[in-house]
């Protein structure tokens, strides 16, 4: 009997942020409309990137993929939240969980590899410009970029893989607005101390390497920055190598979350806002329209449509 008790809980109730039905409805807007602009902004620059031969370069791959993670993130987790503000029952299945939480996981970890990676790239083209070429040539941006995916995609699936050896008997709401992995332990009848301990041997590693790699580099910069380059110049690339780097600061800080010690608490839901909704948001603006070479690339296409539009026109006319 008590076997059975334990296997009952196949789908959960996602208890969301609120039952207040005019919270609800304002929710829904404010969330649909930052999911519209996410999905524009992010897609917008994976098709310019594809389109515009001059971005096909290591600094915009990484980008261009980061910004396909971005989209991937957001799609697992926003359509899913917003049919809940309207849902009755706001129930979801164990497997789309699962589901759920194994592209989440995908989508973040490879920002890690790939934030590290445009890092990296940022560090040689500023302090081994003469280098460049061969340190950080087309070939081994495409490895890394596979590799990022082939690690990401390993990671998630151990996790998920030890998700399912739990059984779920406490109860089937989970306190929050998506399958994050936090509530998942808590509300397992079964012992989470080796999903706990795989958290901490495979994530901790990525954290330590991601971050450290981030920091290292962007320390260089800045100080190949302030050696080298003159007084007028300095504030501007100081300007970008901070608005970057903070970014990765909010991104990383808000991982951290994964391997702090698994006390119940009520920070879950604003500190999973962060990197699930408004980082994969800002991403687009911060890397992209402050960069002059996209921005080139955009005016160039506006240019392209309104000169094959005119031509339209007057071959109609």
């Amino acid at each position: 009997m008590a076997k059975e008790n334990r296997s009952l809980t196949t789908e959960f109730i996602l208890k969301g942020f609120t039952d207040h039905p005019d919270l609800k409805a304002l929710l829904f807007v404010g969330f649909f409309a930052i999911y519209l602009i996410t999905m524009v902004g992010n897609l917008g620059l994976v098709v310019l990137i594809f389109m515009e031969r001059r971005l096909h370069t290591p600094m915009y791959i990484f980008l261009g993929n980061l910004a396909l993670m971005d989209s991937c993130c957001s799609c697992a987790i926003t359509p899913k939240m917003l049919e809940n503000f309207f849902s009755e029952d706001r129930m979801i299945s164990l497997y789309e969980c699962m589901a759920q939480f194994y592209f989440l996981c995908l989508a973040e970890t490879a920002d890690c590899f790939l934030l590290a990676a445009m890092a990296y790239d940022r560090y040689v083209a500023i302090c081994r410009p003469l280098q460049y070429h061969t340190m950080m040539s087309k070939k081994l941006c495409i490895h890394m970029t596979i590799g990022s995916f082939i690690a990401s995609n390993l990671h998630s699936m151990i996790h998920v893989v030890l998700l399912l050896r739990l059984t779920f008997c406490r109860s089937n709401q989970i306190d929050h607005f998506f399958c994050d992995i936090l509530p998942l332990y808590r509300l397992s009848c079964t012992d989470p101390f080796i999903n706990e301990l795989m958290i901490y041997i495979f994530s901790m590693p990525i954290q330590v390497f991601t971050i450290a790699t981030v920091f290292i580099s962007y320390l260089c910069i800045l100080f190949t920055i302030f050696r080298t380059k003159p007084k007028e110049g300095r504030g501007k690339a100081f300007s970008t190598c901070a608005s970057h780097f903070l970014s990765v600061s909010i991104f990383y800080i808000c991982l951290l979350m994964y391997i702090r010690p698994f006390e119940e608490g009520d920070k879950d839901i604003p500190v999973a806002i962060f990197y699930t909704i408004v980082i994969p948001l800002l991403n687009p603006f911060i890397y992209s329209l402050r960069n002059k070479e996209v921005i080139n690339a955009l005016k160039k296409i506006r240019r392209n449509y309104n000169i094959l539009k005119q031509t339209l026109s007057s071959t109609t006319n």
